[in-house]
Formats: structure tokens, C-alpha cells, sequence
């Protein structure tokens, strides 16, 4: 009976001092298939505004956590029967709380008004593929430039995005996918596209900082590779070195990496690659539905 009351004891003590020193929860839930979809709706009622309101107006979330800087992984079409999937990987500074808004309030930075326009021009362009655009936040990107020189962020990203391309091979086998990522985004869809299924055909970067190989040649897989840089974008300064574990190497949009070249009429700056009535808009649509050839995009 002592022993028994001191082992009550000693569990009550232990509760105590988590209930004094929480530990760290569980992910709410990884990223998935359209079950998910219940799931991540609940835990968004459950976070409360703003997010509940995007779960009463029946957006469907693949992942949802709002711990720390937030993941979200939201998915515009029917994924479950979409022959052409685009995924949206952003970049630099990107969190749950910029989801919509955008950083600084500049609503086209944010991931999911970027992956609306881009599923808006797919429909318009061929209203009767299947489509789905999957707006992709599902690592926890730099909070800044300085920050991003050494390239963990992403590949942790590259990681967590490898491992959702392969459940969508698996549950699409027929389906194919092009990567689309947006300045840091294009390092980490660079890098996931190395080891990923034969399903995932086109790697698209828009105003990337590197992609982990020195040449489009040297990625894996055959997969195409395409750029767009805008001579206002920013991310030409950047220089294309990577020594000692720092730096991004050449550009994507740099001529001598080999990229097919996407347009950038009508881009203005380093975030209007996917403002609606931009040529690298339609441009990108034509990549994802498998229109374009090499050089057709131009």
C-alpha cells in the first residue's frame, strides 16, 4: 500500500510540473490526403479568428498549425481528381499570419492570393482540365535575407515538400505535377524536385535565389526547368557565390544556368510574377497544363 501511495504520489508530482512546464504538443497534423480536410477544419474552429472564419467559408486546409511561425498547406480545386497539379512553395519571411494578408500587408505576397490567381488562370485558360493549385507553406522559412544564407531552412522544407509530392504520386499515379517556387521557395522545390516521384515534370522558379545545382542540366530526373526574372526584381543583386556553406550559387534567371525563360511582361518588382494580367501569369498556367514546348512560353 506504500508503494502504491508513493507511486500516486510521484505521478501527481509529475503532472504538476507539466502542468507548470507544458511540454512541447504534437503537430496539429502532417500533411496528407483530402481526409485531412475535417480535420485541419477543426483545428482551425479551434484556433479561433481568423482562422475559423477560413473554415466556415469552406477552404481546405492539407495541413494546419498555427504554433510558432504557422504551417498551412491549403488546396484550391479538387485535388482528389485533378489531372494537373501545381504546388506553391514561397519564400523569405512567410508565415500563418501572412497567409492571406501578405508580408507587410502587400496582398500579392501572400501565398494563398498567389495560388488563387495562378488556379484562376488555370480555369480560365482550359475550363475543362482538373486542375488543383496547392498553396504550400508547410516549412518555416527565414525571417530575412541575412538569414537564408545557408540554405537549412531549405532544405529541412525541401524534406517535408518530398515527402507530400510522394503521397500525391502515390494517390494520383496518372496526375502530373510542376513545382512553383518564389524567390527562397525556388531553392526549396529545386531540391525536393532531385529525389521526387517521375510524376513531378516541370520545375518553375520566379524570381529565385538559387537552386541547389549550378545548371537546369544537372537536376535529376530530366525534369524541365524554367526561370523567370524581372529586370525590376531585386534578387539580381544577389550574388550568384556559394562558399563555405553560404550563398545560393548562379540564379535560376541568370542566362548561363540554362533555364527555359519565361516572360515577365507586366512584372513589376520582385513579388508580381503571379498579378493577375502578367505574362509570366500565363505564362506559368501554360507550364502546369502542359501546353508549352520549349520555348513556347516565351
Amino acid at each position: 500500500m506504500r508503494r502504491r501511495g508513493a507511486s500516486r504520489v510521484a505521478v501527481a508530482a509529475l503532472l504538476g510540473v507539466n502542468l507548470v512546464l507544458p511540454t512541447r504538443p504534437e503537430p496539429v497534423a502532417a500533411a496528407g490526403f483530402v481526409e485531412a480536410y475535417p480535420v485541419m477544419a477543426a483545428a482551425m474552429r479551434a484556433a479561433g479568428p481568423p482562422y475559423a472564419d477560413w473554415a466556415a467559408d469552406g477552404r481546405r486546409f492539407l495541413t494546419f498549425d498555427p504554433r510558432g511561425d504557422g504551417r498551412a498547406v491549403e488546396v484550391l480545386g479538387d485535388l482528389a481528381g485533378a489531372d494537373r497539379i501545381a504546388v506553391l512553395v514561397p519564400g523569405v519571411g512567410s508565415t500563418l499570419a501572412d497567409f492571406d494578408r501578405g508580408l507587410g500587408g502587400v496582398a500579392r505576397r501572400a501565398p494563398a492570393v498567389q495560388a488563387g490567381q495562378l488556379y484562376q488562370e488555370l480555369r480560365a485558360t482550359d475550363p475543362a482540365a482538373r486542375v488543383a493549385v496547392l498553396a504550400w507553406l508547410g516549412y518555416d522559412p527565414p525571417d530575412g535575407v541575412l538569414t537564408a544564407g545557408g540554405g537549412v531552412s531549405a532544405r529541412r522544407g525541401a524534406d517535408g515538400l518530398a515527402a507530400l509530392l510522394r503521397e500525391l504520386a502515390a494517390r494520383r499515379p496518372a496526375a502530373t505535377i510542376t513545382l512553383v517556387g518564389h524567390s527562397y521557395g525556388a531553392l526549396v522545390v529545386s531540391l525536393a524536385a532531385a529525389d521526387a516521384p517521375a510524376q513531378i515534370t516541370d520545375v518553375v522558379s520566379l524570381g529565385g535565389v538559387g537552386a541547389g545545382v549550378q545548371r537546369a542540366g544537372d537536376l535529376p530526373g530530366g525534369r524541365r526547368f524554367w526561370a523567370a526574372e524581372a529586370p525590376s526584381d531585386w534578387v539580381r543583386r544577389v550574388p550568384p557565390v556559394r562558399l563555405l556553406g553560404l550563398g545560393f550559387g548562379r540564379r535560376p534567371g541568370d542566362p548561363t544556368f540554362g533555364a527555359r525563360p519565361l516572360p515577365v511582361g507586366g512584372v513589376d518588382g520582385h513579388d508580381g510574377y503571379l498579378v493577375q494580367g502578367s505574362a509570366a501569369l500565363v505564362a506559368v498556367a501554360a507550364v502546369v497544363l502542359g501546353g508549352v514546348g520549349a520555348g513556347d512560353a516565351r
